[in-house]
């Protein structure tokens, strides 16, 4: 089973609950659409573990991004590689983790990825006249920063399904689940996620204690809280 998730933000105990929930094994494979980092306590200890499981992909989102545009001021101001690293370690709440090993992990992660049968992004692909625009030719900056692509008068009919989190769903629904919108003619609840032009998978932790995650496969939810 291939799995999406966003923004975990440093939750590393809602999201291994998560991981329990799914009974995720080493046979399935998730993809983690940004924001691994801040808000939550575990930012670090969060992001050893992800990047040290071999069937996990992450990409950058508005944090991760922030975070290395803040470690490539450092690099230019000092050549001394203990006190960027001393002042990198203090940008989180669990810094003390932080090595030179995750911070290159940080440095080298995408920007989107693309399978057979969507394309995840954190925030959004620029969209013209309706349309998705090739996600290859987006800025650094649209792909993690953009909030136009969450409103749901933005249905691209075109291209595959966009998965992404970036904003929480309850800025446009009063309830912390996933959003998912059907293309045209689709049927309600179809369980192919070509049936879907976008689905939303920001759930707020920091704001709502949900943490959810989608099976790409079978269109499927899945939820946990800190309640």
């Amino acid at each position: 089973m291939d799995y999406c998730i966003s923004d975990i933000h440093g939750y590393y105990g809602l999201f291994c609950r998560l991981l329990d929930k799914i009974r995720f094994s080493d046979k399935d494979k998730l993809y983690v659409l940004g924001d691994i980092i801040d808000k939550g306590p575990d930012s670090i200890r969060l992001a050893k573990l992800l990047f040290s499981m071999p069937n996990v992909y992450c990409i950058a989102g508005n944090h991760e991004y922030d975070f290395l545009k803040y470690y490539r001021a450092l690099m230019r101001q000092t050549e001394d590689y203990d006190l960027v690293l001393e002042e990198l370690r203090g940008y989180f709440t669990d810094g003390k983790l932080l090595d030179w090993e995750t911070v290159d992990k940080f440095d080298f992660l995408p920007f989107y990825v693309e399978t057979d049968d969507f394309i995840g992004v954190h925030a959004g692909i620029p969209v013209k006249d309706g349309k998705l625009m090739p996600v290859s030719h987006a800025t650094c900056e649209q792909l993690v920063y953009d909030r136009r692509f969450k409103d749901k008068d933005i249905l691209p009919q075109n291209g595959k399904c966009v998965l992404y989190g970036h904003t929480p769903v309850r800025c446009l629904t009063a309830m912390d689940e996933i959003l998912l919108y059907l293309r045209k003619g689709a049927a309600q609840g179809s369980r192919n996620i070509a049936d879907y032009c976008k689905i939303h998978l920001d759930t707020g932790v920091a704001l709502s204690g949900v943490l959810g995650c989608f099976a790409v496969n079978n269109c499927q939810s899945f939820y946990v809280s800190e309640q």
